[in-house]
């Protein structure tokens, strides 16, 4: 092969290794929305349902090879909600997510959800938990839920089952956002809550706060930049606390972004540290982004290439075995 041959192969496979690298490992926040979600939601609507397999289709399309796929059976628990056998009906939307998780071996992993404040949320970690391989951790709605950090049973209901995830082997992907529609107290005393009763509740497990502390979509949210802050500063500092703190970004990057907020996102990813940023779109629904769209418009952030090549590559530590694989290195027992 002649000496210029051989350049253009060098040039087009480093090309290829370049896009690869530029293409997310793995979507870390989609949400599936089963038959019984959308009679809950109601006529009005917009949902339509979506399983593992409409997830899948929206992953290749993007060149995206992982998923984590959350379960909404935490909306079954919404404080004012009426809804006959609740616990049934939380327990089946688990098991709807597990079972479509586990379509796609390798590729997807599930997350049960439930409102923690509810009698039976131990119970239902615990269940979830011997549920099998496919899943990796629980969401928690903090908005959906209305759990306030300023209220002390709140506070300690969650250290409950933030220990109870940690011996269960269970990361935790956390919507830290108070709820917006009841104007909950949000910013950075409930994150300093969080950073210094929550975290070290559950030391041994990821926990992915959502949304960089928001809700999304997009960034225009002043009390969750103000939570964010003082997150981002504390890992920044090396706080021994979030040493297993990850970061997902969920729905906060929208074409429409202002340059302010595109400033701070970059200055924020850089102080938590862009080797726990994960990559994350949210719900496929209405006008949210796929994700395809989605990591475009993040690619649209002034970070370097190696800045953007290292989230594409970040796969978080749940992915990588069963949550029963090891025991926690604290030896913690999870609460009865």
């Amino acid at each position: 092969m002649s000496k210029v041959a051989r350049s253009l192969v060098l040039i087009v496979v480093l090309a290829a290794g370049s896009a690869h690298a530029q293409t997310p490992v793995g979507d870390y926040h989609q949400h599936v929305f089963s038959a019984e979600d959308l009679k809950l939601a109601g006529p009005d609507s917009k949902l339509v349902p979506l399983d593992a397999k409409g997830v899948i289709e929206l992953l290749d399309a993007a060149g995206i090879r992982k998923g984590t796929l959350l379960s909404i059976a935490y909306m079954y628990g919404k404080p004012g909600r009426q809804v006959d056998d609740e616990i049934g009906q939380v327990r089946r939307e688990n098991d709807w997510t597990i079972a479509e998780a586990a379509r796609y071996p390798g590729r997807l992993v599930a997350f049960c959800s439930f409102n923690p404040l509810k009698d039976y949320a131990l119970q239902e970690l615990k269940r979830c938990a011997a549920a099998g391989a496919t899943v990796r951790g629980i969401k928690l709605h903090f908005g959906n839920s209305d759990i306030q950090l300023d209220d002390p049973s709140h506070v300690a209901r969650l250290r409950e089952v933030f220990a109870a995830a940690n011996a269960a082997r269970l990361a935790i992907v956390v919507h830290m956002r108070a709820s917006i529609s009841k104007n909950r107290p949000y910013g950075a005393r409930q994150a300093r809550i969080f950073l210094e009763q929550l975290l070290p509740a559950a030391p041994d497990v990821p926990v992915q706060v959502a949304h960089m502390a928001g809700a999304g979509p997009g960034y225009e949210d002043p009390p969750a930049r103000e939570a964010m802050a003082v997150l981002a500063e504390a890992a920044a500092k090396g706080d021994p606390r979030t040493r297993e703190l990850w970061v997902d970004v969920a729905s906060i990057v929208d074409p429409g972004i202002s340059a302010d907020n595109t400033q701070l996102v970059v200055k924020t990813i850089r102080q938590v540290g862009v080797k726990r940023v994960l990559y994350g779109t949210d719900a496929a629904q209405g006008d949210n982004l796929r994700p395809g769209a989605s990591w475009a418009a993040f690619r649209k952030l002034p970070l370097t290439a190696a800045e953007f090549a290292q989230i594409a590559a970040n796969v978080p530590p749940y992915f990588a075995a069963p949550a029963s694989a090891t025991a926690p290195r604290s030896g913690a027992a999870a609460p009865e």
